[in-house]
């Protein structure tokens, strides 16, 4: 590794479930994360720019609505109907449109 690639900072984010799991390596304790979020930041960048990549990659990852989602149990039975439900839905806009 080059001296730039140690100056260089990186975010991190771990999920909960992963946060506090530990491998041992060759004899040594490592905490590993398995869900993360890396974002790099250059040097000089904006901190303010960095949390906006941040939130963005965040959102797009869908992690607050899987944490939501396995907040409870949901049966499946329960998953399939909503699934209907939304398809049946998105048919009927799809088919108003069509009909203009």
């Amino acid at each position: 590794m080059t001296e730039s690639d140690l100056n260089r900072k990186i975010i991190y984010l771990c999920s909960p479930q992963t946060k506090n799991k530990s491998v041992t390596i060759y004899g040594t304790e490592e905490r590993r994360c398995i869900a993360m979020l890396i974002i790099p930041i250059k040097d000089g960048e904006n901190i303010d720019r960095a949390l906006k990549k941040f939130k963005r990659k965040f959102d797009s990852t869908k992690t607050m609505k899987g944490l939501r989602d396995r907040k409870q149990f949901t049966k499946p039975s329960v998953i399939k109907r909503q699934q209907k439900l939304k398809a049946k839905y998105i048919q009927g806009i799809r088919t108003d449109e069509e009909k203009g």
